[in-house]
C-alpha cells in the first residue's frame, strides 16, 4: 500500500530527493548567528575602542592639567615678587626643572613694565635636549607682545590653549626643534590690571607619542585636530600643521567626513560609521579639556571583523561544498524520475515543428506523468482542430483587411486631396489634411467655390472606425449637396441636422464648423456646432454661438455668426486630435501649446503650417499610438 502510494505521486518521489527545504534551513540559522555575531563583535568593538579613547583622553587631559597646573601655581609666586623681576628667571625654570616634559614656560609682561629694565622683559627657558637654559627673550627682533600666545589671553582676558606653532628668537638663536602649543594665562596685579602673560608650551611631537601609543587593534591609528579642524597629531606626517580634516573634501566632497569634522569642532563625543581613504572604518571621537581640540581613533572595519570574515567564509566554503553534494544527489535522483518525461517533451517539440502526426509514447503510467502524456495525447487532437481553424480565420482576416484598406482609400478619394485646390485663383491660400487614428476614421473636411462664395466645413464625428467612416461620409455628401443650394451656414447645419437625427438609433452625433466666405468683399458667414473654436491670426475666436452637435435631436434651430473681412487673415480650423493628442504620460497637447505655435506663424502659408502642426504632434506624442483622429484646414483668403 505505501509503494502504491509513493508510485502515483510524482511529487511524492521527487520530495525524496529534494532537500531545498534543508538548505534553506540552514541558510537561514547561519545567517542569523552570523548576524548576531557581527552585532555582538561590533558591540565590543565599540566598547573595547571607547575604553581606550577615554584612557586615552585621561592621559592627555592629564599632561594638559600638569601644564595648567604648574602655571596656576607659578602666578602667585609672580604676584608676589614684581617687584624683583630677577626672580621670574628663577620661576620660569623651576616649572621646567619639576616638569621635564614640558618644553618651555615665558613669563612676559607689557613693554616698559619695568623701567629700569627697557622695553622688553620675557623670562623664557626651554628645555635643551635635557637641559634648562633661561634667557631674556625680548628684542627688537622677537616683539613678543605681538606674539599670538601673548595676544590671545589679553584679549580674550581668560586663560587659552594655542594653535601649534614653531618659535624662533633670531636675536638669541633659540628656536623650537618641534611644533609646539602653548597654555597661556593672563597676569594681573592687584588692582585688577593686566601686566602680563605666563606661557607654558608642550611638544606637538611628544603629545602625538603619547596619544599614538595606545592602538586597540593592529591597523588603527590615532588623530587629533585643533579648534580650526587642524591636524595635530595623523599618521601622515605631510598632512600635520598644514592641513586640516576638511582639506580633502575640497576637491573630492566628502559629507560623512565634513559631519566629522564639524563634530569634532564641536566638542561632540561619539562614534561614526565612514570612508577614510576609501577604507571603511569606525571612527570614535573624544574632546580633550576645555582647550577646544578633539581627540580620535580610527579603525578600519577589517581589523575590527578580521576575525569573524574569516570564520565566515571558511563556514560558507563548507556549506557552498555541501550544498554541492546535495545538488549531485538530487540530480541523480530527479533525472531518473523525469526520464520519461524528457522522451515525452522530445517528441512533443517534433509536434511544434509541424509534425501533428507523431505518435506520443504510452508506458501505462498512472502518476503526473502518466496523466501529462494522455493530456499531451488530447492537446494534439485539438491542436490539429485548431491550426484548420487558423488558417480559415487567417483567410478572413487578410480579406478584411484588403476591405479596410479599400475603404480608407474610398474615404479619402471622398475629402479634397489635390492642393492647391485652386489654381486659378491666386487670391486663395488652402491647405487641409486628414489622418485618421486607425484604418478609417469619422473626421471630415470638405470645400468648394460656387457663385464667388467659398465653402468649407471641418467635421468630427462621434467615434472612431468603421461606424464613424460611414456617418462621416453620409456627413460629407449633404454637406455638399445643401451648400450647394446656396443657403447660409445656419440654414445648413439645420438640415444635415433634421436628416441625420432621422432615425438616429445609433446617437452618432457630429461637431462642425461651417462656413462661407465672399471672395469679392472677404465678409465671412459661419456656425459652429459644437466644434472647437477656430484660430484667427493666432487667437481663439471668440464665439457668441456654440450650437449643438449635428444628429442628436431635430428640434430647433441653428444660430450663425459673421465677420466683416478675413482677408489677409489666417484661419486655422482643427479637431480635438490635434489639442488633446497624447505622449506616453498621458499629457496633452493642449490649446496654450497650439496658440504658442500659431503666434509665430503668421508669415507661413497654408501648407507650411499644416506641416508644422503635424511634426508638433508627433513629437509630442513620442511614438505613442494617435488616440483620435486628427484633421486640419488652414485658410488665407487675398485681396
Amino acid at each position: 500500500m505505501k509503494k502504491k502510494y509513493i508510485r502515483h505521486s510524482l511529487s511524492r518521489r521527487l520530495s525524496l530527493g529534494i532537500v531545498l527545504f534543508a538548505a534553506m534551513i540552514l541558510v537561514a540559522s547561519l545567517g542569523f548567528m552570523f548576524w548576531v555575531s557581527r552585532q555582538a563583535i561590533r558591540q565590543e568593538a565599540i566598547n573595547h575602542a571607547t575604553e581606550i579613547l577615554e584612557n586615552t583622553a585621561l592621559r592627555v587631559n592629564g599632561i594638559l592639567d600638569k601644564v595648567v597646573i604648574a602655571a596656576n601655581n607659578t602666578e602667585w609666586l609672580i604676584n608676589r615678587h614684581l617687584d624683583t623681576p630677577d626672580s621670574m628667571y628663577v620661576y620660569s625654570r623651576r616649572i621646567l626643572i619639576n616638569n621635564p616634559d614640558l618644553n618651555g614656560c615665558s613669563i612676559a609682561f607689557e613693554p616698559n613694565y619695568f623701567k629700569d629694565r627697557g622695553r622688553y622683559f620675557s623670562a623664557y627657558s626651554y628645555n635643551d635636549n635635557g637641559n634648562v637654559l633661561t634667557t631674556q627673550e625680548g628684542n627688537e627682533h622677537y616683539e613678543y607682545f605681538y606674539m599670538d600666545w601673548y595676544q590671545l589671553c589679553k584679549l580674550l582676558d581668560r586663560p587659552v590653549w594655542t594653535e601649534p606653532f614653531m618659535d624662533y628668537n633670531p636675536d638669541n638663536n633659540i628656536y623650537s626643534h618641534d611644533m609646539i602649543a602653548s597654555y597661556c594665562k593672563p597676569l594681573k596685579d592687584k588692582n585688577n590690571v593686566y601686566i602680563g602673560t605666563i606661557s607654558v608650551d608642550i611638544s606637538l611631537s611628544w603629545l602625538s607619542q603619547t596619544i599614538s601609543a595606545v592602538k586597540p587593534y593592529p591597523n588603527s591609528y590615532s588623530i587629533m585636530i585643533g579648534q580650526g579642524g587642524t591636524y595635530f597629531v595623523h599618521p601622515d606626517t605631510t598632512k600635520l600643521f598644514y592641513q586640516t580634516i576638511f582639506t580633502e573634501t575640497i576637491e573630492k566632497p566628502d559629507t560623512a567626513v565634513t559631519a566629522l569634522g564639524h563634530a569634532m569642532q564641536r566638542g561632540e563625543e561619539g562614534m561614526r560609521q565612514l570612508k577614510i581613504d576609501g577604507v571603511d572604518c569606525f571612527v570614535f571621537y573624544k574632546p580633550l579639556s576645555n582647550t577646544g581640540w578633539s581627540v580620535a581613533i580610527v579603525c578600519p572595519e577589517n581589523d575590527i571583523f578580521g576575525s569573524f570574515y574569516r570564520l565566515r567564509s571558511a563556514v560558507t566554503m563548507a556549506v557552498i561544498a555541501g550544498l554541492l553534494l546535495m545538488l549531485i544527489v538530487c540530480f541523480r535522483i530527479i533525472n531518473k524520475e523525469l526520464r520519461p518525461l524528457k522522451t515525452l517533451a522530445t517528441q512533443a517539440e517534433s509536434i511544434a515543428q509541424g509534425n501533428f502526426d507523431e505518435t506520443l509514447p504510452e508506458d501505462g503510467r498512472d502518476d503526473e506523468i502518466g496523466q501529462l502524456s494522455q493530456s499531451f495525447t488530447g492537446m494534439q487532437q485539438s491542436l490539429v482542430k485548431y491550426i484548420d481553424e487558423l488558417r480559415q480565420t487567417t483567410a478572413q482576416k487578410a480579406s478584411i483587411e484588403s476591405e479596410l484598406k479599400v475603404a480608407s482609400d474610398i474615404q479619402m478619394s471622398m475629402v479634397p486631396r489635390i492642393f492647391p485646390p485652386f489654381p486659378n485663383r491666386n487670391g486663395i491660400d488652402l491647405f487641409a489634411s486628414m489622418t485618421p487614428a486607425k484604418e478609417v476614421g469619422g473626421d471630415l473636411y470638405d470645400f468648394f467655390i460656387q457663385d464667388e462664395h467659398l465653402y468649407f466645413c471641418v467635421g468630427d464625428v462621434s467615434g472612431k472606425g468603421i461606424p464613424a467612416s460611414l456617418f462621416m461620409a453620409v456627413t460629407r455628401n449633404l454637406f455638399r449637396i445643401v451648400a450647394q443650394q446656396g443657403h447660409t451656414p445656419e440654414e445648413i447645419a439645420t438640415q444635415i441636422n433634421l436628416i441625420l437625427s432621422h432615425d438616429n438609433e445609433q446617437n452618432m452625433f457630429v461637431t462642425m464648423f461651417i462656413g462661407c466666405a465672399d471672395l469679392k468683399t472677404g465678409h465671412l458667414d459661419y456656425c459652429n456646432c459644437g466644434h472647437n473654436a477656430p484660430l484667427l491670426d493666432g487667437e481663439f475666436m471668440k464665439l457668441k454661438y456654440t450650437n449643438r452637435p449635428l444628429g442628436i435631436w431635430e428640434e430647433g434651430a441653428f444660430n450663425g455668426e459673421s465677420l466683416d473681412d478675413i482677408r489677409e487673415r489666417q484661419l486655422l480650423i482643427y479637431t480635438d486630435g490635434l489639442t488633446e493628442a497624447e505622449n506616453m504620460q498621458h499629457q496633452l497637447f493642449g490649446d496654450d501649446k497650439l496658440q504658442e505655435l500659431m503666434a509665430g506663424a503668421k508669415d507661413l502659408s497654408s501648407e507650411e503650417v499644416i506641416v508644422m502642426l503635424q511634426e508638433a504632434v508627433a513629437s509630442h506624442r513620442e511614438g505613442a499610438v494617435p488616440n483620435d483622429d486628427l484633421t486640419l484646414l488652414c485658410l488665407v483668403t487675398k485681396k
